[in-house]
């Protein structure tokens, strides 16, 4: 019974929480209900010593302050709608840190399991299958993000109207944009300056160079000093990894603090139905195209949840593929998947296989087109799906690159783009689900190339 302890008052307190926010309007009791579900969950986190639960245990406490700092600046006279603001600066932090990880993190892994591990034959051979994989699940990304709108309908009758904020926003955003040749940013000019902007695409494709070169060098003695110093460099990047993510609860609360005090926890009317289906479609793609995939290869699903929980909760809280990355190298690694095929695989799908964002892509513009009046064909929906299949490649290397891609398929459907600005008003919302599924994606297909591979 002492075994159970814990879940029991949990389950109890959880019951009460949900009754009191579904048929109650008491805001100290259902906040205090909440407060005392947190505390018992802070509870298991101490004795269990588990940094999942702690980031849980963030998440849970910056939802809470977020979603009541309105009513707590009215009870206590106190700012507590400025305090949220301020809790950005926690995830901020540890964003700057863990992209402060990820070139060398990337450099060194890559190197090392390209020049000590792989032949080169291998790394082609790892390139096709990736780029096969990739292709095929971003392809039916897209197909179940337009299977879901066309059945929900979730934008007709919709009027996308946006606001001065959502119109300044997104012009903010566009001015931004550069001219982007995806071919062209995908190779680097000056290493330093790729790292500098954080252009994970341009470091993957110099460390295989440099991997390749070093593999190709004659001599032992000429090769053996950069090998040694990448292994070293590897190996003190994966315990930076470690220190710097007993940080993330503190990310995670600030970044939930933040976003639930700015946006409310109440999504606006005419846009529930579209992060409805957004959800429905995501957990869709899950059931209909990961677990079949997982059962194929005979993937240990508990073991690779396990593995991913930690790098998906951050993911999911921060809504930032790069916060979840060195934590996700290092424990599929732990899951026995060798380095080389988790440091080839892994960052090479944050350009080529964002499954959440490219089923985002083609369910949002059809929502438009929907509220816009315009009930696209199938051949036109077709012609959408191929468009964004070429567009969508390399979202990661641009600051809102997605925005920039939904605004472009919508004015090459013959719409008013500013209807997309409306869009803006819950994108955090959805930005987190799909964030979630681009980790879990990438995950997966990083065990399915070692399978491939025979390398589990």
């Amino acid at each position: 019974m002492k075994k159970y302890f814990v879940a029991i008052i949990g389950t109890i307190l959880l019951s009460v929480s949900a009754f009191l926010h579904l048929y109650t309007n008491g805001f100290l009791l259902t906040f205090f209900v909440d407060l005392l579900l947190l505390m018992l969950l802070g509870y298991h986190a101490f004795v269990k010593k588990s940094l999942t639960w702690f980031i849980l245990l963030g998440m849970g406490l910056g939802l809470l302050l977020g979603s009541g700092a309105s009513q707590l600046s009215e009870i206590t006279g106190m700012d507590v709608i400025g305090w949220c603001k301020n809790t950005k600066t926690f995830s901020d932090v540890f964003l700057r840190l863990i992209k402060s990880i990820i070139a060398p993190l990337l450099l060194s892994t890559l190197v090392v399991g390209i020049a000590g591990h792989a032949n080169l034959k291998q790394v082609g051979r790892m390139g096709v299958k990736s780029i096969v994989y990739f292709e095929l699940v971003t392809t039916l990304a897209l197909v179940i993000g337009l299977v879901a709108i066309n059945l929900t309908g979730a934008g007709r009758g919709t009027s996308l109207v946006p606001e001065t904020d959502q119109i300044s926003k997104a012009e903010k955003i566009i001015e931004q944009k550069q001219n982007h040749n995806f071919i062209l940013d995908a190779f680097p000019e000056n290493i330093a300056k790729s790292i500098a902007d954080n252009q994970v695409l341009q470091v993957v494709i110099f460390s295989i160079l440099l991997g390749m070169g070093l593999a190709m060098v004659q001599g032992d003695e000429k090769k053996k000093p950069l090998l040694a110093f990448m292994e070293s460099l590897g190996e003190a990047m994966f315990k930076f990894t470690n220190i710097v993510m007993w940080l993330a609860p503190f990310a995670v609360f600030g970044a939930m603090a933040y976003a639930v005090s700015n946006m409310g926890i109440a999504v606006i009317g005419p846009l529930l139905k579209l992060v409805g289906t957004l959800y429905l479609a995501l957990i869709a793609l899950v059931l209909f195209v990961f677990l079949p995939i997982a059962l194929l290869v005979k993937l240990p699903i508990t073991k690779f949840f396990q593995a991913i929980s930690e790098p998906v909760s951050i993911a999911f809280a921060t809504a930032s593929s790069e916060a979840a990355l060195p934590k996700a190298m290092e424990n599929l690694e732990k899951m026995g998947i060798p380095r080389k095929i988790v440091a080839f695989v892994l960052p090479t799908g944050y350009s080529f296989n964002l499954d959440g964002t490219t089923l985002y892509l083609s369910l949002a513009s059809v929502f438009i087109a929907q509220a816009s009046g315009l009930e696209l064909s199938v051949a036109e929906q077709i012609e959408m799906c191929l468009l964004l299949m070429l567009t969508s490649k390399g979202v990661a290397g641009v600051r809102g690159a997605s925005f920039l891609i939904l605004v472009g398929t919508v004015s090459t459907l013959g719409l008013d783009p500013q209807k997309a600005f409306a869009i803006l008003a819950v994108d955090a919302l959805m930005d987190m689900g799909r964030t979630t599924i681009n980790v879990v994606g990438n995950c997966l297909a990083t065990y399915v190339v070692a399978k491939w591979e025979k390398e589990v």
